[in-house]
């Protein structure tokens, strides 16, 4: 019965708003549209005097709310990401509520996150390098700088590409090291590497894993892992999921930014990358993986939890 009401409302609305454009309509009598939709006009202003439910009243709220996570997410995040959002909320009317509601607003106001493209290959493999798998598809890690992965991407822009290089922690799921160029030379990922290593203290024994690409197989970049006392590790040729967390950041970098904007130049695109990485990824972002945290969060945890011990 409400929703009818509602559409007489809504008819009243579009004829107002008619008139004051001057456009020549002819408005329908509220008896009329009544009798139409087979209401009672006495019950349609009843309607309208009743005060809101208490239920509907939180629902117009959540609904806010689920806009201002899903803004904040940059459209990338889904149901279960925006409902992490709202349950950090001081108000206990939004941080209570549940997940199926969430859905059900994103739904009703067409709130859908961007999806990822499939993953396509970008480093090639020259020789087969004596490199051991030492991570083994477990991305986990008990404390920062003990085990890290990275890989090349590569990004148009109207200027020509640029490459980029990442390292990134397996506790903390941050980017501690990145390095942007014209070129997919070695230097490139030694440079990704001297990022991390004023970022993160580097433990004994801890591991860079990456793919098999030319690059990272290099005398060059054996050497330079050797100087941070970093202990180079391989995934299989050929086999996205032995280096999946670096894949996935690439994923996640092009679908919520890169394939949703132009980059005429390499310098907006260097800016923009930059700012997705150090202001968002790290630090806004929630990871599943983390429980619906951010790394900088999981960092400062981190980082107490030895204070305390200390």
């Amino acid at each position: 019965m409400s929703q009818r009401y509602a559409l007489v409302v809504a008819e009243q609305d579009y004829y107002t708003s008619q008139a004051r454009a001057g456009a020549p309509v002819e408005q329908l009598s509220v008896t009329r549209m009544c009798t139409a939709l087979e209401v009672s006009s006495s019950g349609y202003y009843d309607w309208l005097k009743a005060e809101p439910s208490a239920r509907a009243v939180r629902r117009v709220k959540v609904t806010e709310h689920v806009h201002a996570a899903f803004t904040a997410g940059r459209g990338a995040y889904g149901a279960r990401r925006v409902h992490a959002i709202l349950t950090r909320s001081q108000d206990p009317q939004v941080a209570s509520v549940g997940l199926d509601l969430v859905r059900d607003i994103m739904r009703e106001e067409d709130l859908v996150a961007c999806q990822p493209r499939a993953y396509r290959v970008t480093t090639v493999r020259e020789g087969e390098p004596e490199v051991s798998d030492h991570v083994r598809r477990d991305f986990t890690a008990p404390a920062p700088g003990c085990k890290l992965v990275g890989d090349i991407t590569y990004l148009r822009t109207w200027e020509g590409w640029l490459y980029l290089a990442t390292v990134i922690d397996c506790h903390t799921k941050g980017v501690v090291g990145w390095s942007m160029a014209e070129h997919m030379r070695t230097d490139l990922i030694c440079d990704a590497i001297d990022m991390a290593a004023t970022n993160v203290d580097f433990t004994g024994g801890a591991v860079f894993h990456s793919d098999r690409g030319s690059q990272y197989g290099s005398d060059q970049f054996a050497k330079h892992l050797k100087n941070h006392g970093l202990t180079p590790s391989m995934g299989r040729t050929g086999v996205c999921w032995d280096n999946a967390m670096a894949e996935s950041f690439f994923a996640a970098l092009k679908n919520e930014l890169v394939y949703r904007v132009v980059f005429p130049t390499r310098e907006k695109a260097r800016r923009a990358i930059a700012e997705y990485i150090e202001v968002f990824y790290n630090r806004q972002r929630l990871h599943s993986g983390l429980g619906y945290k951010t790394p900088l969060e999981v960092t400062n945890e981190y980082n107490q939890n030895q204070s305390n011990a200390a």
